[in-house]
């Protein structure tokens, strides 16, 4: 999805598509708007145009994982519209985005598709609107997707516009900035006797005399600025975010600031969707009791607000990674940029030495010399900086260079902060931003840098312990699963497992192919209750009693019979589904027994598809005495049977019987040239999408003519 960067005027498919989407936001009557498109590799959603809000409001949102839980993401994954009706909707449903979002309003995610997926449209309204959305609105909105998706179709190379970054699209006038003149004249309609006038990127458009003398600034030092910019004693997060939660909300906010050396202000803020209207009037309140000291002049300079929300914003994220390289793209697609870095190096402290576990912007070479470093060296400041606990920012290769003279010539970077990992005093590793020109480090972005790595060495440890423990458990299933199926003359055969995604990742579910002398066979699955140690650790017990009694020469119910006595005897408290199938090769008759296990799905060579009807008998370890009916199918060549586990046919709200029939349609289209391929058919988006509950195994047999 490669396309052009534009940064002069506009071409004419980018225009359409700027005037389609401010169209969109206009006519729904939402009061923020944005576009979201999918990356190349579809596992980012960017924002592309935003509409009613300052772009700097959206930096914690401007790339968003596919997989995040967040309404953007959602609508595009699962292909549905999303409607958040309330702030108390949004903190169950959506509690990441309630964090960062704290302010009442509704809000609809609507996916942007057309022969392909393009990305998610996002309008956000007042909490005035109505708590709910008709057939009409939804209508609407997603005619309005399909719209932009055509447009999005018919630019020139068929792939969008691409910015570096996102970029505000006005409503209606096409005005970046108002003139003071309309900036008076919407101020006038907005508000009896004001006093002064903000755009939404905060900056004075209008004020009057009498603001100018409250605020003690003239109109010249004050237009075209922003209030926490020109007036030192309104630099408070506390105050950015009063006009943050009138932008947002579209609904008035009041606070009241003290104007040094003691008068204070009530402050009334008046939003509509051309900007702010604010009325300042002095405060008939009390002065408080102990006002606020001065900043000293050598006191750090507190944090933005947006800073703020940005960091909560990281915050949340870091709670949800999993794995180490999750940690890494987290880091490398949001953290960098929200600090203009171009550069990452994450290591971790191992055996006396720095391993380097992700980096970007860095050549190869270059992380080659830079692995493996002790954590005592003078090379870098990395060790120091681990051994001590203690940030190191270099904003120049010159200061770099006094105290390590070869660092600065390894990489050509420009500036570097080198942030320790540090989790109750243990050293985890160091994550290194870096920037490809000089870069001043304020000391309210040391302190934001600093808490954040503080996160990111919670989740970075966090982390590591799920890839041992998820290494650990794919080695057990491994080894528990056949390491390969016996060729057998005149059978086809094709198997394939898939772990559930949440948990450890490690099941119950196990199939195997059993070589009975040249003329027979035997195929089996089953499923063992459960995704844990406990179940695997049973899975292998039936499997190797099924396997046993098998070569015995056992018949399919007795197969069953005899395993099922075994578990009994064993008391696990699991239970296991299992279906036997006895392929006699010399007979052409294949012969079922089931425990409780969904149905085969056999095709004949005629190509007639359908489930078959296997008595099943009780789930195994529950009756000592429980009897497995057999059921006989013929066996000719071109006879295709697949057995599978439940997790390919279960789904939430779904009736199992539709899910097997459905199976079975599939089954009948199917190609089966290529068994690997029809079983990635038979899978479909079970296989890609990455959110399974159950873990799935499937085991197809065709038989083929014998030599």
């Amino acid at each position: 999805m490669g396309g052009v960067t534009g940064t002069g005027d506009q071409a004419p498919d980018a225009e359409a598509l700027d005037a389609a989407f401010a169209e969109t936001v206009r006519r729904t009557g939402a009061s923020i708007g944005a576009l979201y498109l999918l990356a190349a590799d579809e596992r980012l959603l960017r924002l592309d145009l935003l509409c009613g809000a300052p772009v700097e409001f959206a930096a914690p949102w401007t790339k968003v994982p596919l997989a995040s839980p967040v309404p953007v993401a959602d609508a595009v994954r699962e292909e549905r519209l999303v409607w958040v009706g309330s702030q108390e909707e949004m903190v169950r449903s959506y509690p990441r985005t309630a964090l960062v979002l704290p302010y009442p309003l509704a809000l609809v995610a609507a996916p942007v598709n057309g022969v392909r997926r393009w990305g998610s449209l996002l309008l956000m309204w007042p909490a005035t609107r109505p708590p709910y959305m008709t057939q009409r609105e939804r209508g609407n909105i997603t005619s309005s997707c399909r719209r932009l998706a055509r447009l999005l179709e018919e630019t020139a190379d068929g792939s969008p516009t691409r910015r570096e970054q996102p970029r505000a699209v006005p409503v209606g006038t096409g005005r970046r900035s108002a003139s003071p003149e309309a900036a008076l004249s919407d101020f006038v309609e907005r508000l009896p006797g004001g006093s002064c006038a903000l755009d939404l990127e905060g900056r004075f458009t209008y004020v009057s005399s009498g603001a100018c003398e409250l605020l003690g600034c003239d109109a010249g030092q004050l237009l075209g600025t922003q209030p926490w910019q020109s007036l030192r004693w309104l630099d408070d997060p506390s105050h950015e975010d009063r006009y943050r939660a009138a932008v947002i909300s579209r609904e008035p906010v009041s606070f009241t600031a003290c104007r040094p050396p003691g008068q204070w202000l009530e402050i009334h803020l008046y939003p509509d969707a051309s900007g702010i209207s604010a009325r300042i009037v002095p405060s008939g309140a009390h002065t408080p009791p102990s006002p606020a000291p001065r900043r000293s002049a050598r006191a750090p300079t507190p944090a933005r607000a947006g800073q703020l929300y940005q960091l909560l914003h990281l915050a949340a994220a870091l709670t949800e990674v999993v794995g180490v390289q999750d940690v890494v793209d987290l880091v490398a697609d949001q953290i960098m940029p929200a600090f203009g870095a171009q550069g990452l190096v994450l290591s971790t402290a191992d055996a006396g030495r720095l391993r380097i576990t992700g980096h970007r912007g860095y050549a190869s070479d270059t992380i080659r010399r830079l692995d493996g470093l002790p954590l005592d060296t003078s090379f870098t400041p990395a060790g120091q900086a681990l051994g001590s606990g203690i940030p190191a920012f270099y904003a120049d290769p010159e200061e770099m260079r006094r105290s390590y003279p070869e660092a600065p010539l390894i990489s050509g970077k420009q500036a570097w902060a080198f942030l320790p990992l540090i989790i109750s005093g243990r050293p985890v590793g160091v994550c290194i931003l870096s920037y490809d020109s000089p870069h001043a480090f304020p000391a309210e972005e040391r302190a934001v840098m600093t808490s954040l790595a503080g996160l990111i060495a919670q989740a970075f440890d966090r982390a590591r312990l799920y890839d041992t423990k998820h290494a650990l458990a794919h080695g057990l299933q491994q080894a528990l699963l056949p390491r390969g199926l016996p060729l057998i003359a005149g059978l086809r055969v094709a198997a394939r497992y898939l772990p559930a995604t949440r948990g450890m990742e490690i099941g119950g579910d196990f199939y195997d192919l059993i070589r009975l002398g040249d003329t027979a066979a035997a195929a089996v699955i089953g499923d063992v209750q459960g995704h844990n140690v406990a179940a695997a650790a049973l899975m292998g017990q039936v499997r190797t009693g099924v396997h046993a009694h098998a070569t015995l020469g056992t018949t399919p119910d007795q197969v069953l019979h005899r395993t099922n006595r075994l578990l009994t005897d064993l008391g696990p408290d699991l239970f296991t589904s299992c279906l036997y199938a006895h392929l006699d090769f010399a007979r052409g008759r294949a012969t079922l027994a089931s425990a409780g296990h969904p149905p085969p799905v056999l095709r004949l060579s005629d190509g007639a598809t359908r489930p078959v009807a296997v008595p099943p008998g009780p789930l195994l370890g529950i009756d000592p005495d429980a009897v497995f009916p057999v059921t006989e199918i013929p066996l000719t060549t071109g006879t295709l049977l697949v057995l599978y586990t439940d997790g390919l046919v279960e789904s939430p709200g779904a009736d199992l019987d539709d899910s097997i029939t459905q199976l079975a349609h599939r089954v009948a289209a199917a190609d089966d040239r290529d068994l690997d391929h029809l079983i990635d058919a038979l899978l479909g988006k079970a296989a890609t999408t990455g959110q399974r509950t159950d873990d799935i195994a499937l085991l197809v047999l065709q038989q083929a003519p014998r030599p």
